[in-house]
């Protein structure tokens, strides 16, 4: 009986150190995102400001460019 309470008690300490050792580590940033932003210039964001036209509907020119 002595040996069942000896490793419950074993089994929850070791539980704790990695409990503690998870919340320390989502504390430190080490789950952070690393993929998206070496992405994101691979994908076309939506210009919510214009939407490549002037206030009257024409085609903005931009570097010197035909319209």
């Amino acid at each position: 009986m002595k040996i069942i309470i000896l490793l419950i008690g074993i089994s929850v300490s070791v539980a704790v150190v990695f409990l503690l050792i998870f919340i320390w580590s989502m504390k430190s940033g080490q789950f952070d995102d690393t993929y998206t932003p070496s992405v994101r210039m691979l994908f076309d964001e939506a210009d919510t400001k214009s939407d490549s036209k002037g206030s009257k509907g024409k085609p903005v020119k931009k570097d010197n460019q035909p319209a």
